[in-house]
């Protein structure tokens, strides 16, 4: 099976000639999907053309998202780009480690993507924690800061570098991936049962926590069967705690009535 190209996502992206850029490095790299978070000056945009120097197509057919859930909901498999892993448990690789890995994906038939933070802040804890993994360009640390046409280059090229030293696919065991909007659909569904358990306590570690749980199960490249699975688990056990706490409510109101009767 062909590998098709990573999709590249900009989260919230901040000025039109970077994400023209972008579109540029795409063409020359044989890359086409982008997709934009949240652009801060909205979209479409024409200073982004003009500075795409005729690698239209990028833009032409880039996908808005208003979140980044949305944004990589039917990818399997997601790399994060950040000089900071920034308190998560995920690999690090480098831009070839990467390639490669997103080679072996895709060859076998996932989706994948590679994401890209905003100029000013790149990327939250929170965002990457939706991710698979951490791309870091091993760059000189007296300076780090690299524009974002730049760090898209680097990864595009490594990409590129596949196609002609391509790795043999890499099947795992068993069913592929889950996409990424029904991993979200079960963190959404086990975080709310959470939070009506109260495990979420103290208050202010709640997006640590959560952070923590979906690093963990992000990992595991959980399998759609799998999703299902976790998903019947938690319900189950939703419901199980449902019926203790309607027991003792019941109970509780069978004695507030005996002590009602015997003080008539």
């Amino acid at each position: 099976m062909n590998a098709a190209p990573p999709v590249v996502i900009l989260n919230e992206p901040q000025l039109a000639e970077n994400i023209g850029a972008v579109a540029r490095v795409m063409g020359n790299f044989g890359l086409t999907d982008l997709r934009l978070v949240r652009p801060r000056d909205g979209w479409p945009q024409e200073r982004a053309w003009a500075s795409a120097s005729g690698a239209n197509w990028p833009l032409d057919n880039a996908r808005v998202c208003q979140t980044l859930e949305s944004a990589i909901g039917d990818l399997q498999l997601v790399l994060a780009t950040t000089a900071r892993p920034r308190e998560t448990a995920l690999p690090v690789l480098t831009p070839r480690e990467a390639a490669g890995r997103l080679r072996s994906a895709s060859a076998s038939g996932q989706a994948v993507g590679l994401l890209f933070g905003g100029e000013r802040a790149g990327l939250e804890t929170a965002d990457i924690a939706l991710t698979h993994g951490i791309v870091t360009i091993p760059i000189d640390p007296k300076f780090h800061s690299l524009n974002l046409a730049q760090a898209v280059a680097v990864n595009a090229y490594e990409w590129r570098l596949t196609e002609g030293d391509a790795p043999p696919p890499r099947f795992r065991e068993g069913a592929p991936p889950a996409d990424q909007a029904a991993v979200l659909g079960f963190y959404e569904q086990l975080e709310g049962e959470l939070e009506a358990a109260g495990f979420f306590h103290p208050a202010e570690k709640k997006a640590s926590m959560v952070r923590n749980l979906r690093v963990a199960f992000g990992r595991a490249q959980l399998s759609e069967q799998e999703v299902r699975t976790l998903r019947g688990v938690v319900t189950a056990l939703a419901k199980g705690r449902g019926r203790v706490l309607a027991k003792l409510a019941a109970s509780r109101a069978a004695e507030a009535a005996d002590d009602e009767a015997d003080e008539g």
